[in-house]
């Protein structure tokens, strides 16, 4: 058996499939209610297809190398002095957790405020963290390189840091991605570029001319960078059709559906909420829970949503958000501009806050629940 052949048609022939279910979709849809524009139409629905094929095809087996990315060499040759500083930071003698707070300090420029808040704690204890990660590479020495699982968490957590506007890093971490993608042939490693891609192409409309944030559901979607979406949805299915789903992937594969919508009331959360699922799978954490509540809420309706969100630990960032808008959609006002406000005090960046502020002030206009 030629496997080499088999591995190369695979892809192939998944394609051709998912093309032919969105043609029979076409003919049973298109008499009663013709779309706009056939061909991206088309594009759309072969698309999702596809994700769905490879979210039940990782439901019925768990891939090879869903988290065990392999370490780099001893060098990491080709890319500039910034990626082999993430490399070193990332030293073996430290925990994953150390590491990462070390080279968000000294390599990506945070502050041990923006550190600490990332990660939960008192800024106190994460200089303290900071401080002892920087003896145990000095007493070490730096001759050996850390892996790249810490490398690609440290890399998304500078991108979010960039992306929420607070320090523009956002560009920067999808720089060395590219050049990480380059040296280093895992799935996760493309899945992450994706990522980064898909989240960066909607950051224009994520901020209104007088400086407001915008949601996802109230953003110009025209504004949407479609060149970075097209790439990171390319890089995406060749990173799935390897067939070792890990997080990054999955939270890609989350992104590429929210861009995918034409309108935000067109997405398909029935399948958002299924890759949440493969996603907890993976990571079972209270971040992923506290998002797939709200997709839930949406797939579902506000009390479902509601009823998802239960099992989640109050504690975790955005949880009052999240039940306020919960809330809100319930048809509980009152209900909902308490928690807006009450989220509003824990917000970390001045746009957030003054959303959650305004979202609360428009509920108490009408103060009927």
């Amino acid at each position: 058996m030629d496997e080499a052949l088999l591995r190369r048609l695979v892809p192939e022939v998944i394609g051709a499939l998912v093309v032919q279910e969105a043609l029979i979709e076409a003919l049973r849809t298109w008499q009663s209610r013709p779309p706009s524009e056939p061909k991206g139409w088309l594009v759309s629905v072969a698309w999702r297809r596809y994700l769905d094929v490879v979210r039940s095809e990782s439901s019925r087996r768990r891939r090879e190398g869903a988290v065990a990315v392999e370490p780099v060499p001893e060098s990491v040759p080709g890319s500039d002095d910034t990626l082999k500083l993430y490399f070193l930071c990332a030293h073996p003698s430290l925990s994953t957790t150390s590491a990462v707070a070390l080279t968000l300090r000294a390599v990506g420029g945070l502050t041990t405020r923006q550190i600490a808040q990332a990660y939960l704690v008192p800024e106190s204890t994460m200089a303290q963290r900071i401080t002892r990660a920087k003896r145990t590479v000095a007493d070490s020495g730096l001759g050996a390189h850390g892996d790249v699982a810490t490398v690609l968490r440290v890399l998304y957590l500078v991108f979010n840091e960039g992306y929420s506007g607070d320090v523009d890093l956002a560009a920067e971490a999808i720089r060395l991605t590219r050049q990480l993608v380059s040296l280093v042939d895992h799935p996760e490693v493309s899945g992450l570029l994706a990522l980064m891609l898909l989240h960066h192409a909607r950051r224009p409309a994520r901020i209104a001319p007088d400086g407001s944030l915008v949601p996802l559901a109230e953003q110009d979607r025209t504004t949407w960078d479609t060149a970075a979406i097209a790439e990171g949805v390319r890089i995406l299915q060749a990173a799935l059709q390897r067939d070792r789903l890990g997080e990054f992937q999955a939270q890609a594969a989350i992104a590429a559906l929210h861009a995918d919508a034409p309108r935000a009331e067109e997405t398909d959360w029935v399948q958002v909420v299924e890759w949440y699922d493969e996603l907890l799978r993976l990571n079972d954490s209270p971040v992923v829970r506290l998002n797939r509540a709200i997709a839930v809420g949406e797939a579902d309706g506000a009390r479902a949503g509601l009823a998802a969100l239960d099992r989640v630990d109050p504690a975790v960032p955005r949880y009052a958000a999240a039940a306020a808008y919960l809330h809100e959609r319930a048809g509980s006002p009152a209900r909902a501009a308490a928690l807006y406000t009450e989220a509003a005090t824990a917000a970390t960046n001045l746009a957030e806050r003054e959303h959650l502020l305004r979202s609360a002030a428009r509920l108490r206009e009408d103060p009927a629940d």
